[in-house]
Parts: structure tokens; C-alpha cells; sequence
């Protein structure tokens, strides 16, 4: 018969486990840890991408948010394939959140705060397609979510209109030209002169009044 192992290595092998056991391990492999669950992200439209940007950018809770093209029906948009309306896409930005510190509930009550969503196909002075408002919802949860959103709204009696903003499901969603992102902190006299030319303030204040941007 072989030898069993030696004093030193018996001792060595015990506190091996010994290690193991506190670390929550199991003695037969060092069991691999659960993996965290992955960083939830929003998608949603609100015209255009570059003044979508800073209010989610402000709020505690958000991690980044990037402008990009969603909900068309070819891929790999470009800024200029998706502005000559043929692709079918909109404007967008994709938000990452730690749920912990920010809800669904909470990025959809800044959204409303931040498009007119009585104007179907178009934001403010941008009158095409392409700058159409929509929540793209990623699960059934965020769905329900988006549809009580909009409901407390018709109820509400706030809007005469009807409420055009789209909510329908997530498709791919393209980034756009690293230009576009952060344009407000890049380009912020540019920034403001379109965002005030657009008219975006003046109807956002008409709409929500003191509740104007979120």
C-alpha cells in the first residue's frame, strides 16, 4: 500500500481548509463566488440627444449616460443616415444606474420633465422623425412601469392632448459619434445657443412649469 501523506504535509492540507471554511468556501474546490448582477441601464427619447444628457447627468444615482440611435430598422446608424430619416431610428441616450440609489421610477419622472410629450414625431424646433420622444423598456417590469408613468399623467388632467411619447421595446441602440457625447460640457456656448434657439426652456416651462426640468 502507498504511504498516506506526511505530518507536514496533513497540517499544511488542514489549514488549507481551515482557510477555506472562513472564507466561506467549500473544502472540495474554493467554489466560485456569484457573479454581481449587471449595471441596469434606461433608453429613452427625448429629442435631441445632447440635451438629454445633463439632467440625468445631475441626478445622484446615474453613472453615465451615452447619446446614441434606437428603435430603426438598419444597423450601425450614423448621425447622418439616421438624420436624412430613412433608418428609421431616434435619438437617444442610454443611461447606467445603480438602482440602489436612483429607481426606474425616478429616471422616468425626469424624462417626462424633459421632452413635451404632446407632439408626436418631433421635439420642439427638430419637426422630423428622428427627434421623436419614447421610453424603450428593457423588461416586463420597466413596461408596467413606463404605462403607470404616462397613466398618472392622463389622469392627472394636467394635458388637454393626448400623450404621444412611445413605449415600446428595446431594440439595439447604437452609439453615437464620439462628438455628440458630452456636447453641453465640449461645446457648452454652442450648446446653449441651440438648446435656446430650439425653444426646448420656453416649452418645457409651458408644459411643467416650476416642474420644468425634472
Amino acid at each position: 500500500t502507498g504511504r498516506g501523506p506526511d505530518m507536514g504535509t496533513r497540517r499544511a492540507l488542514l489549514a488549507g481548509l481551515a482557510i477555506a471554511a472562513g472564507l466561506g468556501l467549500s473544502a472540495a474546490g474554493f467554489a466560485q463566488q456569484p457573479a454581481k448582477p449587471a449595471t441596469p441601464t434606461a433608453i429613452l427619447a427625448g429629442g435631441c440627444f445632447w440635451c438629454m444628457e445633463p439632467p440625468f447627468d445631475a441626478l445622484p444615482g446615474v453613472i453615465s449616460t451615452t447619446s446614441g440611435y434606437t428603435s430603426g430598422h438598419t444597423v450601425d446608424p450614423t448621425y447622418q443616415s439616421t438624420s436624412s430619416g430613412k433608418t428609421g431610428h431616434t435619438e437617444a441616450v442610454k443611461i447606467v444606474y445603480d438602482p440602489s440609489k436612483v429607481s426606474y421610477e425616478k429616471l422616468l419622472h425626469v424624462f417626462w420633465r424633459n421632452h413635451d410629450p404632446l407632439t408626436a414625431n418631433a421635439q420642439f424646433c427638430d419637426r422630423v422623425s428622428q427627434y421623436r420622444a419614447g421610453i424603450y423598456f428593457g423588461s416586463e417590469e420597466e413596461r408596467k412601469l413606463a404605462e403607470a408613468s404616462k397613466a398618472e399623467l392622463e389622469k392627472s388632467g394636467r394635458f388637454q392632448s393626448k400623450i404621444t411619447t412611445e413605449i415600446v421595446a428595446q431594440t439595439a441602440f447604437y452609439d453615437a459619434e464620439d462628438y455628440h457625447q458630452d456636447y453641453y460640457q465640449k461645446n457648452p456656448i454652442r450648446y446653449k445657443i441651440y438648446r435656446t434657439g430650439c425653444g426646448r426652456d420656453r416649452r418645457l416651462n409651458e408644459l411643467w412649469g416650476a416642474e420644468a426640468g425634472g
